[in-house]
């Protein structure tokens, strides 16, 4: 059996187009499966719609969550909840085209255990957005030593793979590095991001920079490694201007006065501020681990089979 997750944040004019799109194609190509609508805590009308396609279609279980907990959390929640036998993770505004869910489950068949989607463009998208995106994966690939430019939450798992990364215990999770980190036989199928036909997007800027400095920040210590590179700068500039001074000194050469110190002041004590900045950020990233919250907390359930399991 397939199991379907769909992460669902304030979707309720998209929550009957994706389960009928989706029950019609997975029905047409003869595969057995399951939907597993999560609401991350959605504003609106989300749950009641999640409810009113589970009373019309066995095959849909809804979750839903006390608060808004993330995206993150909502994939994780599925995977955790899902029987099936592989799991694929699709946006709730089919701008994954639920087409490729049948190619990427015949691919499962032939002994592939992570089928990963790999984006042909961004769709559109403003131009600010496209470059903060692209600095954002750069960033990660090179954090992480994996090429993830392409890269998206479209994915199909093996069962193996789900409990993998179900066993894993940190709360603070980045699905998609996760999935390609712990290997197992891997292929990709390519896509093009299909516009939204209801709704708009959740993602605003301030989103997305707290999404990037979280999960760089949960799978990479790199920007730690920043902290000792912008150390030996300052050494090496210490080390440059003491050496000025004491030929200056030696030579009998007035020494630069109060502008060059302020300025000198001015650059450590950014440089100070910032590297404890980065640090602070990974001790608050350790004390949410130790915590021991969990990444979520569901509320309700909705569903036949989730009733019977």
């Amino acid at each position: 059996m397939l199991s379907v997750i769909l992460p669902s944040y304030n979707e309720e004019k998209m929550i009957p187009t994706a389960a009928e799109r989706l029950a019609s194609i997975l029905e047409g190509a003869g595969i057995d499966y399951e939907l597993l609508f999560v609401d991350d805590g959605s504003k609106d009308s989300t749950w009641k719609m999640i409810e009113r396609s589970a009373e019309n279609n066995s095959h849909i279980v809804g979750i839903h969550f006390s608060r808004n907990f993330g995206k993150e959390s909502a994939m994780f929640a599925g995977l955790e909840k899902a029987r099936g036998d592989c799991c694929a993770v699709i946006d709730c505004d089919l701008q994954h085209p639920p087409e490729k869910l049948v190619e990427m489950y015949r691919l499962w068949e032939q002994g592939y255990e992570v089928v990963e989607g790999i984006k042909e463009d961004r769709g559109r998208e403003s131009g600010f957005h496209r470059f903060a995106a692209n600095s954002f994966y750069g960033l990660i690939s090179k954090a992480t030593g994996m090429d993830m430019s392409s890269s998206s939450d479209f994915k199909l798992l093996d069962r193996k793979v789900v409990d993998t990364l179900n066993a894993m215990p940190e709360r603070n999770v980045f699905f998609r590095a996760l999935s390609y980190w712990v290997g197992y036989k891997q292929t990709s199928v390519s896509y093009k991001v299909q516009e939204r036909t209801a709704g708009e997007s959740k993602w605003s800027t301030r989103s997305l920079i707290k999404y990037a400095l979280t999960n760089i920040a949960s799978f990479s210590s790199a920007p730690l490694h920043i902290v000792t590179v912008l150390g030996f700068i300052m050494l090496a500039v210490a080390v440059v201007l003491g050496v000025t001074a004491l030929v200056q000194k030696i030579s009998g050469v007035a020494l630069g006065g109060f502008t060059t110190v302020i300025l000198l002041v001015l650059f450590s004590s950014s440089l100070i501020m910032i590297c404890l900045g980065i640090i602070g950020y990974y001790i608050a990233r350790i004390y949410d681990e130790i915590k021991g919250r969990p990444r979520y907390i569901i509320s309700k359930t909705c569903g036949e089979r989730e009733n019977k399991a």
